[in-house]
């Protein structure tokens, strides 16, 4: 049997796009428009050098922290994502994974698995949640989040409706009609291992976004989803307010690029933002979120817990951001990817490479622990960082 092993997240990527059909890969690989930032977020992370010691290296490494009152053994979090196909267990599987390797799963409201059985794989669950329709109906997505046990929400709030991509966008149907299965056949028959897994499960992708449902309705539709998405009114700092008090407890603002938004959100009594640019996948030309982390961190990271995501492929990539003032980061293509290649057993994978590559970053920086970890680890060329708003 070939070794399903794999030795960084580069590898796993190869595995995912050699495994999946060719649309859902593209799903995940995704971007906007000319893909700007989606590349930025990666290169950005190979400006920046290290400077480590030679001698006097601690023998022992801590990396475990807390993120909204969770204590995680390692300074990583699963972002929230659709993992529409990827596999037929999904965000479960995702969620096992992190809960076997000490860290903290974030649901997207957008999943293909309810919120119930996320968090019976991992009750140490954030709850994410879009603007979407009417506050009754956020209100009940909230309620019924917080009954299966979520211990945080994140409000998403970055996303503008940027489409077409210049490599071309995969076809992903609404359904998974008679005629589009026989559509997709040759793209399914063409990656028989991805197609056997589904088959042993007896079901097929099914689209939907049951997390959307509201009020024992059936789950609608991604599309259908999206559509109201489309038709909602954007939320104003008002709104933000209102998310923070319906839920009540550790609230994360996810899309911060800005200074200035980052103070707001501190202003309205966040517990932590994340700065994100949503992978690339928003406003295309936005710089790379390892860019921007530096003078927000720098203005509230005192007042409110600072996270990043964007182009994490490796652990030096998050002893980089630990440095520049992040607590801690999400991953998000670097777990599906895992995902893709071998299941849950694939993003501990990914979770073991990040925790051996911080480890191995720590040693040769001269610091026994995260929390020691500063700008003067790195070499930061002229010109790196980007301060936007004031």
């Amino acid at each position: 049997m070939a070794n399903k092993w794999f030795e960084t997240v580069a590898v796993a990527q190869r595995r995912a796009k050699r495994r999946l059909p060719p649309s859902v890969y593209g799903a995940l690989v995704a971007g906007a428009e000319a893909g700007v930032t989606v590349r930025d977020n990666v290169t950005a992370f190979s400006e920046l050098g290290f400077a480590p010691h030679v001698a006097g290296l601690p023998a022992t490494r801590e990396m475990a922290t807390t993120v909204m009152g969770q204590e995680i053994s390692l300074p990583v979090l699963i972002s929230p994502t659709g993992v529409q196909a990827v596999h037929p267990d999904g965000e479960v599987a995702v969620a096992r994974a992190a809960a076997a390797r000490g860290t903290v799963m974030s649901l997207s409201s957008f999943a293909s698995k309810p919120v119930e059985e996320v968090l019976a794989a991992n009750p140490r669950t954030f709850f994410q949640m879009y603007w979407v329709g009417g506050r009754d109906e956020m209100a009940a997505r909230m309620e019924r989040a917080r009954a299966a046990g979520a211990v945080g929400l994140i409000a998403t709030l970055d996303w503008s409706f940027s489409f077409g991509r210049d490599w071309g966008s995969p076809h992903i149907p609404e359904k998974m009609t008679l005629r589009e299965m026989i559509r997709q056949a040759p793209e399914a028959l063409s990656r028989p291992t991805w197609l056997a897994e589904w088959l042993r499960t007896g079901a097929i992708p099914g689209l939907t976004v049951p997390n959307m449902s509201v009020g024992g309705a059936s789950a609608p539709t991604f599309f259908g989803a999206y559509g109201q998405w489309m038709g909602t009114a954007p939320p104003s700092w008002d709104d933000v307010a209102w998310l923070r008090e319906q839920w009540g407890g550790p609230f994360m603002l996810k899309g911060v690029t800005r200074v200035d938004d980052a103070k707001r959100a501190v202003d309205v009594g966040v517990t932590a933002i994340s700065v994100s640019n949503h992978g690339g996948n928003n406003l295309d030309g936005t710089p790379a979120t390892i860019r921007l982390l530096p003078d927000i961190a720098h203005a509230v990271g005192d007042q409110a817990e600072v996270l990043m995501d964007g182009g994490v492929r490796r652990g030096g990539d998050v002893v980089k951001a630990l440095a520049l003032g992040a607590r801690a980061v999400l991953i998000g293509r670097a777990y599906l990817w895992g995902l893709a290649a071998n299941g849950q057993a694939g993003v501990e994978n990914v979770l073991d490479l990040l925790r051996s590559g911080i480890d191995a970053c720590l040693l040769g920086l001269g610091r026994s622990s995260i929390s020691e970890l500063s700008p003067e680890d790195l070499v930061i060329p002229p010109g790196f960082t980007r301060r936007l708003g004031s």
